[in-house]
């Protein structure tokens, strides 16, 4: 027994779900979890499919015998096998808690993914990254140089045969052209303050505030900053008495876990993108 993930994002119609299941039963499959969404503003159907099928085949295969179903229904259709691992590149700077808690999480099985290595412009967590014995690579940058860096890392990228690109707090902000060329397969994380508190030490601004709930948002990355398609928020009620460095640590601590979960969907196929939103699957 093999198992595999359908994703299918179409113009909305009938016949769809009929069409697939239909398929599915000529491959003696069984359905493992299934989720469907139809957006009446967009008019576009979102269907997710976990199934099993009893004579292993390729994900290339099945995704070419199912390419009828796609073609009459303008589906944008994948198939993926449950067993490849998406391949990670982790990108961080000075901060590693965000880094610190995507390698405990693959170290333990919590994330199904393979991390291929970690990239800096700092050496600050070399040692971390290789006590977990994952290749580190330092890529000085400065304002001369951010050009050049910018295609090491897609060159590391090709090397590497990367599928997801992480941003765990990677302090530099990416040009236009390298959005481009990472467009659907980046995921960065930021403190929910933004618009309201952007820039350096964002706590302590918050802190000067008064906030009572701090937050942390995982997003796609896009041209325009801290502006792409959300795939996963959270928030914690802070109060009066904590301070700056309180904040900071609870504000890491969300980081984390949205960040952790934003990864998990990407690489489990339960995203999809419609239009600047996002449709996640849980």
């Amino acid at each position: 027994m093999s198992d595999y993930i359908l994703t299918i994002s179409c113009p909305d119609t009938t016949g769809i779900v009929h069409s697939v299941t239909g398929w599915l039963l000529e491959k003696q499959g069984n359905i493992i979890e299934a989720e469907q969404f139809g957006d009446e503003l967009t008019q576009r159907f979102f269907l997710r499919i976990q199934f099993r099928i009893p004579k292993p085949s390729s994900a290339e295969q099945l995704r070419a015998e199912f390419s009828y179903i796609a073609d009459r229904y303008h589906m944008d259709a994948q198939i993926h096998d449950t067993k490849q691992k998406a391949r990670v590149l982790i990108l961080v700077s000075r901060q590693g808690h965000c880094l610190n808690d995507l390698l405990f999480r693959t170290h333990t099985g919590q994330l199904p993914i393979e991390i291929a290595g970690v990239l800096s412009n700092h050496t600050d967590h070399a040692a971390l990254s290789e006590s977990y014995q994952i290749p580190f690579h330092h890529l000085p940058v400065t304002p001369d140089t951010k050009a050049q860096q910018e295609q090491q890392i897609l060159q590391f990228i090709d090397d590497l045969d990367i599928d997801l690109i992480v941003l765990a707090r990677y302090m530099q902000i990416l040009s236009p052209e390298m959005c481009r060329a990472l467009s659907g397969r980046a995921i960065n994380i930021h403190h929910s303050f933004l618009p309201s508190f952007k820039g350096a030490r964002p706590y302590h601004q918050a802190h000067a505030r008064g906030v009572k709930i701090i937050g942390a948002t995982a997003h796609y990355v896009t041209e325009d900053l801290d502006e792409g398609p959300i795939i996963e928020q959270d928030i914690e009620r802070v109060s009066h008495d904590m301070s700056p460095t309180d904040l900071t640590q609870v504000g890491s601590d969300v980081e984390s876990l949205v960040l952790a979960r934003a990864v998990k969907a990407h690489v489990e196929h339960r995203i999809f993108l419609n239009g600047e939103r996002t449709v996640v699957f849980k």
